[in-house]
């Protein structure tokens, strides 16, 4: 049922591009340095980020996830989005078309970092990705990049004007690693508000690092505010996974399920299939242990 928050009714880009509404299991692909950002290794070309990435997404479906998100983690030290170059897009699109290939049923998102939406809208048009996140949509913060603005309104025109309307936009609410003094004055709940008004198709919540897990206040605050679908973006494991399906609709998982608990280590497999497993278990009506 829309709630007297929501702009217009919309269906549920979860049963769109999963269908499910609930307890949708998604696993971040943290891609090898791509061209152009100061780790990349030339002489092992785009193909070396290829292949770890169809191998992690090979692993992700053996496990019984439900789809994948790319991001160019490595691209460590970030770039505003102006300054995200296009060899970066061309990279991104590489990989994904590569995915979509191999993975034909899988909805496939995208997050160019940093905040960088037009770049990875334009992957997604061009490959057939399901969906990208904005870690900000709407308002400002202040990001290890510096001053990051949400540009909702030259997105949203953008996406329509190269016919990519399908293409779901999923919007972080107070993301991660930031701060958020400029919003200070303003609700968690005011602020999931802002992101329904300026059209977003679900809302992501996170801890303030990566690899923590929201505030559970928060996460209920948010899911309370609106009919959209809620999606926990950072710190789900195993143990709270349970806890997090009783207010979200579906999960993204990274950190957790890489060996020791490293975000750029390898994935294990053990952890895939626990946190598979986990998922049925909630959704077949267990509940909190």
């Amino acid at each position: 049922m829309t709630k007297p928050t929501d702009v217009v009714p919309k269906d549920s880009t979860l049963a769109r591009l999963f269908d499910r509404r609930t307890n949708v299991l998604i696993g971040m692909l943290h891609l090898l340095p791509l061209p152009g950002s100061p780790r990349y290794q030339p002489r092992d070309g785009v193909g070396a980020v290829v292949a770890r990435a169809v191998q992690e997404a090979h692993q992700l479906v053996d496990a019984g996830f439900d789809g994948f998100i790319v991001e160019n983690a490595w691209d460590i030290p970030f770039v505003k989005p102006d300054e995200v170059g296009h060899e970066t897009t061309a990279a991104l699109a590489v990989v994904v078309s590569e995915l979509r290939r191999e993975f034909p049923r899988m909805p496939v998102g995208i997050n160019c970092l940093a905040n960088a939406v037009e770049v990875s809208i334009a992957v997604a048009a061009a490959t057939g990705g399901a969906f990208v996140r904005a870690n900000q949509w709407v308002n400002a913060y202040i990001a290890n990049e510096g001053f990051i603005e949400g540009r909702a309104g030259s997105i949203a025109r953008y996406r329509h004007g190269i016919g990519a309307d399908d293409v779901a936009v999923w919007a972080d609410v107070q993301v991660k690693l930031g701060a958020h003094a400029i919003t200070a004055d303003r609700s968690i709940t005011e602020q999931a508000k802002d992101a329904v008004w300026f059209d977003a198709d679900a809302l992501i919540v996170t801890g303030s690092r990566l690899g923590d897990p929201p505030d559970q206040a928060d996460l209920k605050q948010i899911a309370d505010a609106t009919s959209l679908p809620v999606i926990v973006g950072s710190g789900v494991r195993v143990d709270n996974l349970p806890d997090i399906l009783g207010c979200a609709d579906a999960v993204i998982v990274g950190t957790s399920i890489k060996r020791g608990g490293v975000w750029h280590g390898d994935m294990d497999e053990t952890i895939l299939q626990k946190m598979a497993s986990e998922r049925d278990r909630v959704a077949a009506g267990g509940g909190t242990k």
